[in-house]
């Protein structure tokens, strides 16, 4: 610990800052990629707006200020002069590498790459396949190279660990022209998360992750859930973009496709409403008009027909998904619930789990209910897969790999 701050210091392989930069806010984390521990954290959001926020934590204290942030640069020089009033002092931490999140990487990038002015245009070109994510993404990276030209900047993308799918896994059943023309294929999200994950399944039972085939259930607001074998990704749910697959707080996850057509000649809905409809009135929220799960259970239990009906859409999605990846793997060792609902919720693993005994699957009611922020297995000891709780760690994983890849591997994960 820093004698004056009280905050975390960082180990003699220094820090990495990371840097998530999305449409209208910039979060940031300074991490330990040895300890793991985050050395201090903020958000600046609502940028371009009348009123701006900026919250910024380091030893436990948060501080909360509101101000104009016109845009990104603004945003970023705001970060650093928090560092610079509240610390820790960056020249002091030892930062070896800044960080960004990236949506959406394509077929392009299947790794961390340093970043240049190629691999900007790069992420730039893509943004027709994110573009909700990807503009923000490069001006939060332009801006941090001007602010931070003296350490190398790192792109970790979301898509990245979803880039070994099988083409079986892969490839819609659209005209192979038009799909290549216009980059259409399963790319897959929160491949960061389900790559950490995975590996700390095997850390935490001591095995090896080739030995091991793992279904990953990601359940935050945003949901997805891949299958892992021998650290592999060989399927997931979320497709060209983030709206397939599981039911999420806002976003439908799998429809019929003529949906869409349907509401846009007999609704008369445009396709920018339709888009919003889909990803942003959906889900969760669109069924019981909350997406905070702590809502929906207290909706639950007064009796509401529309958040029950909301639940058990929720759960059905996941158990399908669970069964169709069952069968894709053959063979299931771990299943792993992670992010704010998986491992917080044990009402939602409790009724994902039940009356699956005869596939070897089951939680144990007093393990499943106990409150923990530890990895932890919640199956009984008879069954034949494994069920477990891991928090995820995105800012740590990014760190991990970004130090990997400038140091060439010096830090251990």
């Amino acid at each position: 610990m820093n004698p004056t701050t009280g905050a975390a210091t960082p180990s003699a392989h220094g820090s990495v800052l990371v840097i998530n930069s999305g449409s209208s806010s910039v979060k940031y984390q300074l991490v330990d990629p040895v300890g793991g521990e985050a050395i201090a954290s903020g958000l600046v959001e609502r940028i371009g707006e009348s009123e701006g926020r900026v919250t910024h934590t380091v030893a436990g204290e948060k501080t909360q200020r509101t101000t104009v942030v016109a845009d990104h640069g603004a945003a970023l020089r705001l970060a650093l002069d928090l560092f610079e009033e509240l610390g820790p002092n960056l020249d002091e931490a030892g930062v070896v590498a800044v960080g960004h999140r990236v949506v959406q990487g394509g077929s392009k990038f299947s790794g961390p790459v340093v970043i240049d002015d190629t691999v900007v245009q790069d992420i730039t070109d893509l943004v027709p396949l994110a573009p909700l994510h990807n503009p923000g993404h490069v001006r939060g990276i332009e801006v941090a190279r001007a602010l931070l030209p003296d350490v190398p900047h790192v792109a970790i993308f979301d898509t990245a660990f979803f880039q070994s799918l099988p083409a079986a896994a892969h490839t819609y059943a659209i005209d192979a022209d038009v799909a290549r023309e216009h980059g259409i294929r399963r790319y897959g999200f929160h491949g960061t998360s389900h790559q950490f994950v995975s590996q700390e399944v095997a850390r935490v039972l001591g095995r090896r992750v080739e030995d091991l085939n793992q279904i990953v259930l990601h359940l935050g607001n945003g949901a997805s859930v891949s299958a892992v074998r021998g650290g592999v990704a060989v399927e997931t749910s979320m497709g060209l973009t983030p709206l397939e697959g599981l039911v999420m707080g806002t976003r439908s996850g799998d429809i019929d496709p003529a949906i869409v057509f349907h509401l846009h000649r007999n609704a008369g809905m445009s396709i920018d409403e339709i888009d919003d409809l889909l990803n942003k009135r959906s889900g969760i929220k669109g069924l019981a008009g909350d997406n905070d799960f702590r809502v929906l259970h207290d909706l639950v239990a007064q009796g509401h027909e529309g958040a029950r009906l909301a639940l058990d859409v929720y759960v059905h999605r996941l158990r399908k998904y669970i069964g169709a990846y069952h069968a894709v793997l053959g063979r299931v060792d771990v299943i792993t619930f992670t992010a704010g609902v998986g491992e917080n919720d044990e009402i939602v693993r409790a009724l994902t789990t039940a009356d699956l005994e005869s596939m070897g699957i089951a939680v144990d009611a007093a393990l499943n209910d106990e409150r923990s922020r530890e990895a932890r297995v919640i199956s009984p000891g008879w069954t034949s897969t494994l069920v477990m709780v891991v928090p995820t760690n995105e800012e740590l994983a990014i760190a991990r790999q970004c130090v990997d890849l400038v140091a060439g591997g010096a830090v251990a994960s």
